[in-house]
């Protein structure tokens, strides 16, 4: 346990905080980060040492000696230690939660996290199921190695997510190995081995009762962590739903902007000649009494003159209205004959 902690001070000290500066992360990244660091260099070690008693033992040539000659009481001195140090270390996240300062909503997924680690290694140990205990451990930790590492690339270059497709992948396949090789085991390899009973003192657990129990515990937490784990790949289908939608909406807005400046708020139209645009533009101006266009300077006293009589025909139909459909014809063909004059003037 103390060399889990000094352990855990030197990563954090020496690599990860470091990387932090330099990246500058968000508080929520960063304590992310700092997990996931943790966790990568601890499952790295720890499939490691274990994928080597597992090939020194010849565990994984031989899948019989998972039940065969149960119990296993007597184990290598590695096997043992390799015990010793997993559960020393999930021992030591405890009151690393406090040191850490961890956010009060973050706790109980923590602590969740970590007593199964604790009951499902401490079980092991003490049931006599080491063999099947090591090799679901360097599977389950191989996986979430991947997984960390994953988030520690993403966390670098968000482009980066290679990573989780291949972690949901074996992921999946993990849970249905678990399952598979403990049933194999618990359910027919000792069912069928022949010290059936229970003695204490010769640590034969070996009963109806404890195997479903541990059958019991193992598809509980296989079906929480598929739980989990579906629960995690519908928020990130969400999200990159969402971000696709806004990105659309983005696009969408962008093009239409592309269009407005394209058609003008006075109707131009982009397929019109240049020339026509001016004259849309001018015609519109005096209709609305806007004289904010752009026209030769020896004109603008003409113009200037004829925008306030547009404005003031403007005035005079709007008084007149349809009641009298002859005076506000007339009007209607002098505005006009003014708007043609004036275009005339701008030289169009």
């Amino acid at each position: 346990m103390l060399v889990a902690i000094i352990m855990h001070a030197i990563i954090q000290e020496y690599v990860l905080d470091k990387i932090n500066k330099k990246k500058h992360f968000s508080k929520t990244k960063h304590s992310k980060f700092n997990e996931s660091g943790q966790l990568s260099a601890f499952y790295l070690f720890s499939f490691s040492w274990g994928a080597s008693i597992l090939v020194s033992e010849n565990f994984l040539s031989n899948p019989v000696t998972l039940w065969e000659d149960y119990p296993h009481i007597l184990m290598p001195f590695q096997l043992k230690f390799y015990y010793i140090c997993q559960l020393g270390y999930w021992l030591h996240s405890l009151p690393e939660l406090y040191f850490q300062k961890t956010k009060k909503e973050d706790i109980p997924r923590q602590l969740v996290y970590i007593l199964l680690y604790l009951v499902h290694i401490a079980g092991a140990y003490v049931l006599n199921l080491n063999r099947l205990g090591l090799v679901l451990l360097v599977l389950h930790y191989f996986v979430e190695l991947l997984f960390h590492v994953s988030r520690l690339i993403y966390f670098s270059n968000e482009n980066r997510q290679l990573g989780f497709t291949m972690w949901a992948v074996l992921f999946v396949l993990g849970r249905l190995l678990t399952l598979s090789l403990s049933v194999l085991t618990v359910g027919f390899g000792l069912a069928n081995a022949e010290n059936q009973g229970f003695d204490w003192a010769a640590g034969n657990f070996n009963v109806l009762f404890v195997r479903i129990t541990v059958l019991a515990a193992i598809c509980l937490s296989q079906a929480f962590m598929m739980l989990k784990f579906i629960k995690f790949q519908l928020r990130r289908w969400r999200e990159h739903a969402d971000a696709q939608i806004l990105k659309k909406k983005q696009v969408s807005n962008k093009g239409k902007s592309k269009k407005d400046k394209a058609n003008g708020i006075n109707g131009v139209h982009s397929h019109d000649s240049p020339k026509a645009r001016k004259k849309i533009v001018i015609r519109k101006a005096l209709l609305n009494g806007s004289f904010s266009f752009s026209v030769p300077a020896q004109t603008y006293p003409q113009i200037d003159w004829i925008s306030t009589s547009v404005c003031l025909f403007n005035f005079l139909k709007l008084r007149s209205g349809y009641e009298h459909p002859l005076r506000f014809c007339v009007l209607e063909i002098v505005q006009h004959a003014l708007v043609q004059y004036a275009l005339f003037c701008c030289a169009i």
